[in-house]
C-alpha cells in the first residue's frame, strides 16, 4: 500500500505502508519513506492514486506524474487550456484491471481536462463552467462525472463525449462530492452537513449533520454504503449513509485539522476482506497516521503507523491495489501532451 501528500511548502511526500514483525509474533506497521521533494514551483492543491500512478496538482497550473514502484518522478503534464490552480485530480480504473485508464483534472478556471494513461496523452479539455471547481468525482461505470463549483453550480459531466450534460444551481456552495463505491449514490458536503443524493436523478435521500459545527475537510467513501469524513473538529467519523447514523468516530485523531482522508483496504475475491480496515489521514501539522478503524469503539484507539513530515499538509491520497505493471511513458510524453482538440469545448 502506497499513501502521497501533498503541502503547501511544494513538497510531495511518498510512503509505503510495511507491516512490521516483532520477537513476539504481534505485527505492527510502518509508514517507510519512498520519495520527498519539492515536485511544484507552488503549493500543492490536490493528489491522486491509483495501482503504480500517481498525481499532484498546484496552484502553478501543472500536474505531475509519478511511479510509485520505483519511485521516481515521470515528468509533468502542460494543458495549456488550463490557465489557473489544479483543484481536483481522479484517476478512473476498471474492474480488474491493475492499471488506471484515465486521468480527471479540473481547475480554478473551470476547465476539465481528460488524459489517457498509456501512453499519458491528453484527449480532451473542455470548459463546462467559467467558475473554480471546487471537487470533481467519477462514476465507477468511467462515463460520466460531477463536479460543484464555487459559485453554487452542480453539473454532470459527459466523459464520453468530453461535454456537460447536465447543471443547476444548489443555492449553496458544495466543498465535497464524492460517488459512493457501487455509483448508485453520491454525497456532497455543505460545511458540516453531508447530502445523499441518488444518482439516477440527483434525488436527495437523507442528510447527516456533524455533531460538531465545524467544516468538514475531506471525505472518503468506503465499502456498504459507508462514507468516513474529517475535518477542523479533528475527528475521524464514519457514516452509515443507508440509516442515516453515525456508526462511530474517533475523536481527536489528530492534534490539527484533518485536511485529507484515503480508505486503503478493498475487499477483494482473495481473502483481503480479512484484513484490517485501514484508514489513512493526514493534518495540517504535517502528521499522516493509519488507523484500523475497527479500534474506534476503543476509548482511546492508537493509530496502526504515523509519521511527520513537519510540513503543512494540504491534500492525501493512497492505492492499495497490486501494481503489475508500471506506466508507459517516455520523456517527451511526460513533459509534452497533445495541445490540439477535436470539437473543442
Amino acid at each position: 500500500m502506497s499513501i502521497i501528500a501533498g503541502s503547501y511548502e511544494r513538497y510531495i511526500w511518498g510512503f509505503k505502508l510495511k507491516p512490521t514483525k516483532h520477537e513476539t509474533e504481534t505485527q505492527t506497521l510502518t509508514l517507510s519513506p519512498l520519495f520527498s521533494y519539492p515536485s511544484h514551483i507552488s503549493s500543492i492543491t490536490t493528489v491522486a492514486c491509483a495501482g503504480p500512478a500517481a498525481a499532484s496538482g498546484g496552484s502553478d497550473d501543472t500536474i505531475h506524474l509519478y511511479d510509485l514502484p520505483s519511485a521516481s518522478s515521470l515528468g509533468s503534464l502542460l494543458d495549456h487550456n488550463h490557465t489557473a490552480s489544479i483543484t481536483a485530480l481522479s484517476f478512473y480504473t476498471p474492474p480488474s484491471v491493475p492499471f488506471p485508464q484515465n486521468l480527471i483534472s479540473a481547475a480554478a478556471d473551470g476547465s476539465v481536462a481528460i488524459f489517457s494513461t498509456d501512453p499519458f496523452v491528453l484527449l480532451k479539455s473542455f470548459r463546462p463552467h467559467k467558475k473554480a471547481v471546487n471537487d470533481l468525482t467519477i462514476h465507477p461505470s468511467g462515463k460520466l462525472a460531477l463536479a460543484v463549483y464555487r459559485d453554487e453550480f452542480f453539473a454532470m459531466l459527459n466523459l464520453v463525449r468530453g461535454k456537460r450534460s447536465f447543471s443547476c444551481r444548489l443555492g449553496h456552495e458544495a466543498s465535497l462530492v464524492k460517488f459512493d463505491s457501487s455509483g448508485d449514490k453520491f454525497f456532497m458536503v455543505v460545511n458540516s452537513k453531508v447530502g445523499v443524493h441518488q444518482s439516477e436523478d440527483a434525488k436527495l435521500l437523507l442528510e447527516v449533520q456533524n455533531p460538531s459545527p465545524k467544516r468538514i475537510l475531506c471525505a472518503a467513501p468506503g465499502e456498504s454504503g459507508t462514507l468516513f469524513t474529517a475535518g477542523e473538529d479533528k475527528t475521524i467519523t464514519a457514516w452509515d449513509t443507508n440509516s442515516g447514523k453515525l456508526a462511530y468516530s474517533i475523536e481527536d485523531a489528530h492534534p490539527a485539522r484533518i485536511k485529507g482522508l484515503v480508505v486503503l483496504t478493498r475487499n477483494d475475491n482473495d481473502g483481503a476482506s480479512e484484513d484490517p480496515y485501514l484508514i489513512g489521514s493526514a493534518s495540517s501539522d504535517g502528521i499522516i497516521r493509519v488507523w484500523d478503524m475497527r479500534m474506534a469503539a476503543k476509548e482511546k484507539p492508537k493509530p496502526l503507523a504515523e509519521t511527520n513530515t513537519k510540513s503543512r499538509l494540504t491534500c492525501l491520497a493512497g492505492s492499495a491495489l497490486k501494481s503489475m505493471r508500471r506506466p508507459q511513458i517516455g520523456k517527451q510524453q511526460a513533459q509534452k501532451v497533445v495541445e490540439e482538440n477535436e470539437n473543442s469545448g
